[in-house]
């Protein structure tokens, strides 16, 4: 992820040059702070005290509210470079919170296609999910997505550094050649919005048609949760990523007008669009609140963990296998009467 890729081969422009975009952004993600710091961590807190059992919902919930949260934490640091229009951390930093910023926002991504895969497998096949429901399983499979993304963020901390342009310092991208901005820009955008988001959405189609076709109304409610979630992803990602396409196209453009064009568009369009990406993930504990009203009155401070149990498939999928397993009991036992006669 990029806050901003400071300077350009031509003019050597930077986002902080535009005092609209940099006070926009700025406010942007004070906004996003002080909602989605406090509202991650009661996340964290709620599935940590007060959850009655991890189930594979919680547990990924909980890494997802996680990075969520990290990525709240980095935002001061932002606010600080866009009111000062000047990096003041130093290199170290400029490669560590980039990096990290890139980290959360895949494992943003992975997680919510994972949850899309569960829902996919409980729905579709329920009588197979208890292959991959085993606690252990489960952990396994967020420490191999954990260690995935934290190698795919590798590029940030090669490619970042604070460079200096027009008498201000930015935490920058090389620009000894455009090829970096291909690849970094390119990697983003296929790991951490095409492939997942192809996978979600094909998850979803089947999940839907099958919900059409059977009674699976129990679980429309968890669907609508978990489908907002994924649409509430995309609006606020698809401004960067379509910015990130514009960088890479400018890259590979031949000098020209329209190189200049993309130029100023990427530039002062970068500050704001990378800001509005942040507000994903302040906005899951939003839609939990509104999840989880009618839990409040009854449950208090624990009504974010019952509403994480209320949503989970694993006990709906549980009772999917056990009317399964009762219905090919019931064709054995009839199977063994008609052999008695």
């Amino acid at each position: 992820m990029s806050l901003s890729n400071g300077s350009s081969m031509a003019g050597n422009e930077t986002i902080v040059d535009n005092p609209t975009a940099t006070t926009m952004g700025a406010l942007i993600l004070s906004l996003v702070f002080l909602l989605g710091f406090p509202g991650n961590f009661f996340i964290v807190w709620s599935i940590l005290a007060r959850a009655r059992k991890q189930t594979v919902t919680t547990l990924l919930i909980l890494n997802l509210a996680i990075a969520d949260g990290s990525l709240m934490s980095l935002t001061p640091f932002f606010i600080v470079y866009l009111v000062l229009k000047k990096w003041v951390f130093g290199n170290i930093m400029c490669k560590v919170l980039f990096y990290l910023c890139l980290l959360n926002m895949y494992a943003s991504i992975q997680l919510i296609m994972l949850m899309s895969i569960y829902r996919l497998v409980a729905v579709l096949w329920p009588q197979r999910l208890g292959l991959f429901t085993g606690r252990k399983t489960v952990l396994r499979v967020l420490a191999v997505v954990w260690v995935l993304v934290m190698v795919a963020s590798i590029p940030a901390l090669i490619f970042r550094r604070v460079e200096k342009a027009r008498n201000t310092f930015v935490c920058d991208s090389f620009h000894d050649s455009h090829n970096h901005v291909v690849l970094q820009y390119t990697l983003e955008l296929v790991l951490g919005f095409l492939i997942p988001y192809g996978i979600i959405v094909v998850s979803y189609i089947c999940i839907l048609r099958r919900i059409r076709n059977t009674k699976f109304g129990r679980r429309i409610r968890s669907e609508k949760l978990i489908l907002a979630i994924v649409l509430t992803f995309c609006l606020f990602w698809l401004p960067y990523h379509i910015i990130n396409m514009v960088q890479v196209t400018w890259a590979l453009c031949p000098e020209g007008e329209v190189k200049q064009m993309l130029n100023k568009i990427w530039h002062s369009s970068r500050a704001v669009t990378s800001s509005i990406a942040f507000i994903s993930s302040c906005a899951n504990p939003v839609l939990y609140f509104f999840a989880g009203k009618s839990y409040i009155r009854r449950e208090g401070l624990s009504f974010m963990a019952r509403l994480f149990e209320g949503t989970g498939l694993d006990s709906v999928s549980r009772k999917s296998r056990q009317n399964s397993q009762n219905s090919r009991d019931k064709d054995k036992d009839t199977d063994a009467v008609m052999l008695k006669q």
